[in-house]
């Protein structure tokens, strides 16, 4: 059985778009980008070599334009294949084709156990940022000399229920980012510095994982804060944007009903005036009229008289 031709007319269907042509997200990028700072770590690529492809990396747009970056690097998923970025047999930077917002995973599903995607950070006289869709390990280690770092888990996953972020700054400074529901505590001794303890004593949400932030502060400081992801930053923005909308059609509507009410009053008014005018335009007739006939017979009666 042979397939039905297209008619001669008939407009032919565009080429589904390949994977490689889809725009890349903050995650994807984030992603490569940790595979860069393992692959630095390890002595797979020099100081020049990592900063010249973590440029390229949030440069990017689409994930054929992250492919090269990591693509003579190991790292999981490396024979490529449907849901990685790369090219079969070759290695590449394993992305998921099916993109769920964050905000939508339960944390049953956010605590994957296993290791985490990136165990350290190193910040002297630079700094250095742990964000996006990462895995948190068991124990996150980070060292700052005149330096800085930030630490943020909204979008992450952790591997375990409690996770130690170890934190040593020597003037120097870190701030840990945490999302709502998470509960935090402080064990970190501060020198001529100090650990923020604010967030403390929050209880978190029904499988929640914990968070100890730990570690040694001299002349320097690390913050602990907690906000929304980006996500559901974005979703309230709309919401609010949304609620502003309705607020101003109802000001527009009220205004509207508003100016009805008040044509309709000077139509009424109108109305009332016209009708006096014309009660007024014909009592003064009647009034001329009587005059009139009142001269007739007095004229009449003069020139009887006469």
């Amino acid at each position: 059985m042979t397939d039905a031709e297209p008619s001669a007319g008939a407009t032919p269907e565009p080429p589904a778009p390949s994977h490689l042509e889809l725009r890349a997200s903050d995650a994807d990028r984030e992603q490569v980008a940790e595979q860069l700072r393992d692959a630095l770590a390890e002595g797979r690529l020099d100081m020049t070599e990592f900063e010249e492809r973590l440029d390229a990396t949030y440069r990017a747009r689409t994930y054929g334009e992250l492919v090269p970056i990591t693509r003579d690097l190991p790292g999981p998923g490396a024979a490529g294949g449907p849901g990685a970025i790369g090219t079969p047999g070759k290695p590449g930077m394993p992305v998921s084709m099916v993109k769920k917002p964050v905000g939508d995973r339960s944390w049953a599903d956010r605590i994957v156990g296993g290791e985490g995607s990136s165990t350290w950070g190193v910040a002297i006289m630079s700094g250095f940022e742990r964000k996006g869709r990462w895995t948190v390990p068991r124990r996150f280690n980070c060292f700052a000399f005149w330096g800085g770092g930030e630490i943020d888990l909204r979008d992450a996953d952790f591997a375990d229920a409690e996770v130690v972020i170890n934190c040593v700054a020597i003037m120097g400074g870190m701030n840990v980012v945490v999302p709502p529901g998470v509960e935090v505590v402080v064990r970190g001794v501060g020198i001529m510095g100090g650990f923020d303890h604010r967030e403390e004593g929050v209880p978190g949400e029904p499988g929640a994982p914990r968070v100890i932030v730990t570690g040694l502060a001299f002349w320097g400081g690390v913050g602990v804060e907690r906000k929304l992801p980006r996500a559901e930053r974005q979703r309230l923005k709309e919401a609010r944007r949304q609620e502003k909308l309705e607020r101003k059609a109802a000001r527009r509507e009220l205004h509207g009903a508003h100016r009805e009410a008040l044509e309709e009053h000077r139509a009424t008014h109108r109305d009332m005036v016209d009708e006096h005018r014309d009660v007024h335009r014909e009592a003064l007739e009647e009034h001329r009229a009587a005059h009139r006939e009142a001269m007739d017979d007095h004229r009449s009666r003069r020139h009887r008289d006469q």
